[in-house]
């Protein structure tokens, strides 16, 4: 049997976490913060490590994200937005931008990227995901990035 290493949801001891919240959809992207804080804190990390930083639409997550990772500062970044599919192709372009943007900076940094960005067809599926019938999804998106700090410590 090979020896097998994983993550575990606990916080490390002065790990501090930024998450990068869109306002575009804020109905929804203000749930998925406030899972994603509740998901931290209830694993042991205390609020005053928690910093949360605005952008304008999930297009901006990525240079945000990057300028965070940058600093040193955080053990893990969490991305949090929604993008709810029109009649344009304007949902793809930035939906495709937000996911290949936040992948870069996670592995140009080196340090884990959540990604807690809602791509959905529908305000109801947004709903769903952010709280109601499909849990919410900030709150995962932070035990990922729990998961990853601690995996990425014993690696």
């Amino acid at each position: 049997m090979p020896n097998k290493i994983e993550g575990h949801f606990v916080a490390k001891k002065n790990a501090r976490f930024g998450i990068v919240v869109a306002r575009w959809n804020s109905l929804i992207t203000e749930r998925l913060l406030g899972g994603c804080v509740d998901a931290l804190v209830r694993h042991g990390v205390p609020e005053d490590r928690i910093d949360s930083v605005y952008v304008p639409g999930s297009f901006e997550l990525p240079l945000a994200a990057q300028k965070l990772a940058a600093s040193k500062k955080y053990a893990a970044l969490i991305a949090l937005g929604c993008v709810i599919r029109g009649g344009t192709p304007h949902f793809e372009y930035v939906a495709g931008e937000a996911t290949k943007g936040l992948s870069q900076v996670a592995l140009n940094a080196g340090i884990p990227v959540a990604f807690g960005v809602l791509t959905c067809d529908t305000l109801e599926q947004a709903l769903d995901r952010a709280g109601a019938k499909a849990g919410n999804k900030g709150w995962e998106a932070a035990m990922s990035a729990l998961e990853m700090v601690d995996l990425l410590g014993k690696l």
